[in-house]
């Protein structure tokens, strides 16, 4: 088994005091203390041999159920390639062979417990006299907690990737949102949701309500914007047979079905007036009537209400109703969007990625640096759901194992400033910012393709001037 220096060293200078010891004092006191981490050991035949409690949390199979038997397919420590496809959508980064001591490291996104966790498996394999394989022990550690390592790509970015409730982020922006959330989730307030369109409204309400007390009961959506007005009334408050063409038989409202859970109402500022007054008699007084009905129905519903929209600036506008945006926005949470939080980009681009290769042909392993640059120099008007369409989009229109920026959609390849003569002097009018700088330096060697004259003429720099900004920025 590889053995790291320091294990090495020890071995080494104490000789004489390991011998003093029974091998299997010593074996069950390290069992002992790794029982809190996800550590176990398989025969030669991939039977579990031992399944330490720290496993059994991390992954929710119950040492009862594996000890004696076969593990499942992504904990298996054998010599062949490590590339087994199991109900734990195994997302290989490394599948090396090494025909005397194969080590495997590999993240793992777990769905046998009722979330989605990213872990880190390391396995390695023990031999009898270096010779018959007798099986193997391995390390199943949390995607906050893996350790680094040489046999890891870069490319897996789960080493640095942060799942809180299925809501990826680095960005120290998202970290406050995070914590809103968790104390939020703990009370039984409304919550008002506010962030642009594609930024991941409907994710943050579905972590507040799977770290509720009302995370058992249904979780339920609904867009106000998607309907007319008629049939958003009676999708949400039901109604009852006759009450208007068509309804031959009672239909209950969102209320009533997510009885006891949380209601999603996305969009809520395109919500009617005349439906905004109903809804606000349901928060006050938590019942309501169905339409064409004579009679209330108790509602035990918590609502985590979302908008693109300043709730304010309708309110001003007569569009909304003040007394209902105070009861919606007790707890207001706003998402920065994507262009707001850069460290992101990158994380979420691989996180796509992995996705994407378990679904089909095409399996992506590097970033084409100047692909990579586009993604993190575009403004992502649409946030993650238009990242996601650009990495659909390029695993359907490009080949190989490599995302090429030729196989980005058109807006990435065309120009996103025209650095005309009318620009010029209106730059000659003000002064740039530094990232306006940047930008519109690297726009201009795009545009001529890397000629420095040309692009300091277009940006009206000298080229002397435009060699010293590039240095400066680092460009």
């Amino acid at each position: 088994m590889k053995q790291s220096k320091a294990i090495t060293d020890f071995l080494e200078k104490n000789t004489a005091w390991l011998a003093q010891f029974n091998r299997t004092d010593l074996l069950t006191t390290m069992m002992a203390l790794c029982d809190l981490v996800g550590f176990y050991i398989l025969d030669n035949e991939q039977k579990v041999r031992y399944w330490s409690t720290g496993a059994e949390s991390l992954t929710g199979f119950k040492r009862a159920e594996l000890l004696g038997n076969v593990c499942p397919p992504d904990y298996a420590v054998t010599n062949a390639d490590h590339n087994t496809a199991t109900e734990l959508e195994l997302t290989p980064a490394n599948t090396g062979k090494n025909t005397t001591t194969p080590r495997y490291n590999h993240p793992l996104r777990i769905k046998k417990i009722n979330t989605a966790l990213y872990a880190q498996a390391s396995t390695d394999i023990s031999r009898v006299n270096n010779a018959q394989f007798a099986g193997g022990f391995g390390l199943l550690l949390k995607a906050s907690d893996k350790l680094s390592s040489s046999t890891t790509p870069a490319k897996a970015s789960a080493d640095t990737q942060q799942d809180f409730q299925g809501i990826l982020s680095r960005s120290p922006a998202m970290q406050d949102v995070f914590h809103i959330i968790k104390n939020a989730a703990e009370t039984a307030s409304t919550v008002l949701v506010r962030g642009e369109s594609g930024a991941g409204k409907e994710l943050v309400a579905k972590a507040i309500h799977d770290l509720s007390v009302r995370r058992n009961a249904p979780f339920l959506a609904i867009n106000c914007a998607a309907l007319s007005s008629n049939l958003l009334e009676s999708e949400l408050f039901g109604h009852v047979r006759g009450a208007f063409t068509g309804a031959i038989k009672d239909h209950s409202g969102l209320f009533q079905r997510a009885q006891g859970g949380t209601l999603f109402l996305d969009e809520v500022a395109e919500l009617p007036l005349e439906l905004q007054a109903k809804l606000l008699r349901v928060i006050q007084e938590r019942n309501c009537i169905p339409v064409g009905g004579d009679h209330q129905i108790n509602t035990d519903v918590r609502i985590v209400a979302a908008t693109h929209r300043s709730l304010r600036e309708e309110v001003k506008n007569g569009r909304f109703r003040e007394d209902l945006m105070y009861r919606l926005r007790v707890v207001p949470i706003f998402i920065p969007p994507l262009r707001e939080r850069r460290e992101d980009i990158s994380l979420l681009i691989w996180h796509f990625i992995h996705e994407h290769n378990s679904e089909t042909f095409r399996k992506i392993e590097k970033v084409e640096p100047q692909a990579m640059r586009a993604f993190l120099d575009y403004q992502w008007p649409g946030n993650i759901r238009e990242l996601h369409n650009v990495i659909e989009y390029a695993f359907a229109v490009g080949r190989g194992s490599t995302l090429r920026y030729s196989e980005l959609p058109p807006e990435f390849r065309e120009p996103r400033i025209r650095l005309d003569q009318p620009l010029r002097a209106f730059k000659a009018a003000i002064t740039l910012t530094p990232e306006q700088e940047i930008t519109a330096i690297r726009d201009a060697l795009t545009q001529h393709n890397g000629a420095v004259t040309a692009a300091a003429n277009s940006v009206g720099m000298s080229r002397a001037t435009f060699w010293r900004k590039r240095k400066l920025y680092n460009l």
